[in-house]
């Protein structure tokens, strides 16, 4: 029975130390990723070290792709990706990227962009959101569009409040802008993406929600629609005045600030980066974050966050997976101490009744030869 119980002890030292073994890698990265949960530059490398490793073409057949769609800037930044991680790539491949990339910033491109953005409003590169925020400082595209939602309000037809309210709250940053010699140009640029995202349907739905929410805050609606009857293009200096009479300066502070994050992730990743985190953004926080991954990651921000979505900036989803691999690991680790404790025990509690058996042995035989003396003596 004693080398029974040893034995199940050892069995269970065995079993436990086989599962801790399989288990502990995943334990050990499931950890890593909760402690870098709060940071989005730690918490990507560590998905993107476990996804390169599943394929190790992924970032080749995603430059293909970016150069096929003509996004000579996320192809880019794949290539820097790849430079960082120390992956292989074709020199044709790399030869076709940097082809495209001199395309795209020459001075002819520059030049058709700008346009673009200065007369349509709308931005999907650096050349026309140049062409856009140089609109917007001139208040033109500003008053534009709160003058046409304005109208759309006052006939009780359908408004997009949030680009209304951007737009009122980019012709107040504007005045300050001029007054501050471009001190708050970064909040005009990033007021503007925010603004370009929505028109093109690129600003993700929880985001939209809040900013649309943020936007409703900021305006004075019966005094923007009596300045928006009264307005015109044609009148910048009269229409601006009476814009920013609705314009509530002291609830504008989580718009501003977003308009700062949105243009920290445009210096970083260039507007199509900004772009991408405005699409992913389920709200302000989201877009903090991707400001603070940009600065880190530079150039290859856009590459993550196309290769990990939303889960570049955050832990979303797999939270239960990740609990359990913690949970089982320390359960097995239970388990094996437990089978080491028990094993401890019953070696020693074997070591001592063998130690006593051995004595009561040795007493016994003193006590029979003694009696034997006694017996030959008498």
């Amino acid at each position: 029975m004693k080398w029974l119980r040893i034995s199940t002890a050892l069995t269970g030292i065995a079993a436990f130390g086989f599962v801790l073994a399989q288990v502990a890698p995943h334990a050990r990265e499931a950890g890593a990723l909760f402690a870098a949960q709060d940071d989005p530059a730690a918490l990507s490398e560590l998905k993107l070290d476990a996804l390169l490793k599943q394929n190790d073409r992924l970032v080749q057949d995603q430059i293909e792709t970016a150069l096929a769609a003509g996004d000579a800037d996320l192809a880019d930044s794949f290539v820097a990706l790849a430079r960082d991680r120390n992956i292989a790539l074709p020199d044709d491949l790399l030869n076709r990227v940097s082809d495209a990339v001199k395309d795209q910033n020459s001075t002819s491109y520059f030049a058709k962009r700008f346009a673009t953005g200065l007369v349509t409003g709308t931005a999907d590169d650096v050349a026309s959101l140049s062409g856009t925020v140089a609109g917007d400082l001139f208040v033109i595209g500003d008053i534009r569009d709160v003058v046409r939602e304005g109208k759309h309000l006052a006939m009780g037809e359908d408004t997009d409040h949030l680009v209304l309210g951007l737009a009122t709250a980019g012709l107040a940053v504007t005045a300050v802008t001029y007054v501050s010699v471009g001190g708050a140009a970064p909040v005009r640029a990033g007021l503007t993406l925010v603004k370009d995202a929505r028109k093109v349907g690129r600003l993700g739905e929880g985001l939209a929600v809040w900013a649309g929410r943020s936007a409703r805050e900021v305006i004075d609606g019966p005094m923007l629609q009596n300045a928006v009857a009264k307005g015109s293009v044609f009148r910048p200096g009269e229409t601006v005045s009476a814009i920013k009479a609705a314009f509530r300066v002291e609830k504008a502070g989580a718009l501003v600030r977003l308009g700062k994050d949105v243009t920290r992730v445009a210096e970083k990743t260039g507007t199509r980066g900004a772009m991408d985190t405005l699409r992913i953004a389920e709200g302000p926080k989201d877009v903090a974050r991707a400001a603070r991954l940009a600065e880190a990651q530079g150039g290859k921000t856009r590459a993550i966050m196309k290769l990990l979505g939303r889960g570049a900036l955050l832990l979303v989803g797999g939270m239960f997976d990740l609990a359990l691999w913690l949970f089982g690991a320390a359960l097995t680790l239970f388990g094996l101490l437990s089978s080491i404790k028990a094993m401890t025990e019953r070696l020693t509690q074997a070591w001592c009744d063998r130690r006593r058996a051995r004595r009561l042995r040795r007493a016994q035989a003193a006590a029979e030869a003694a009696l034997a003396n006694a017996a030959a003596t008498a």
